[in-house]
């Protein structure tokens, strides 16, 4: 299995003090819908690998880069309060990208362009490291970059700085989270589906919950 071409999917998950209670729930809600979709779908079986990274006023890989029938992705929790580091947890994420995802060589075809989804109720509190490394985030060669901005209270202008693909959520609740995640399902499996036909990912119809920012 290791010598096969992955497609690495990197989900980032704000954990800050505003998303305690019902939306974190929510979150953990959907994802888990997500992953019963994804595992239903030979080609995303055959070749996803996902990872999980929560940020608040720390950074933490609740599930470093994994293949899909082996990941099992923990209960997300909150603290009681906390930053929104986001900036430094694109940083981090980008280091991870650079060593894990294979480059192809004479010997083996390397890895899929990875596919990155960012997911925050705020703005980030680390504003001028954001700011650094966003352009560093939009020019990598990720296969997409999709953000969401959940809540009165997200900036979906800000998170342009690092991608085109921006999705908003009006509400908070357990109907809109699991949308989104399964709108991912869906994006994720065509993107398994469609690997090698080009390096870009065409996005799916987002479902009424989930908004396109313009």
């Amino acid at each position: 299995m290791s010598s096969s071409r992955r497609l690495p999917v990197y989900l980032l998950i704000d954990t800050s003090g505003s998303m305690r209670g019902e939306p974190v729930e929510s979150v953990n809600v959907g994802l888990r819908a997500m992953q019963t979709s994804l595992r239903q779908n030979p080609y995303a079986i055959e070749t996803v690998h996902l990872s999980v990274t929560t940020f608040d006023s720390q950074i933490k890989d609740v599930l470093p880069l994994t293949a899909l029938e082996d990941a099992t992705i923990p209960e997300i929790v909150c603290p009681a309060s906390g930053a929104t580091l986001l900036g430094e947890a694109l940083e981090h994420i980008l280091e991870r990208v650079k060593k894990e995802v294979r480059q192809s060589s004479a010997e083996q075809k390397g890895d899929w362009a990875p596919l990155l989804f960012i997911m925050t109720d705020g703005k980030p509190t680390d504003t001028f490291v954001f700011n650094q490394v966003a352009p560093a985030i939009k020019a990598f060669k990720f296969g997409s970059i999709i953000a969401c901005a959940a809540g009165p209270k997200a900036d979906p202008a800000g998170l342009r700085l690092i991608t085109d693909h921006v999705v908003s959520l009006d509400t908070m609740d357990s109907a809109a989270f699991t949308a989104f995640f399964q709108w991912v399902s869906v994006t994720v499996s065509s993107g398994s589906m469609s690997v090698g036909a080009a390096n870009t990912l065409s996005l799916p119809p987002t479902p009424p919950e989930v908004n396109v920012v313009i």
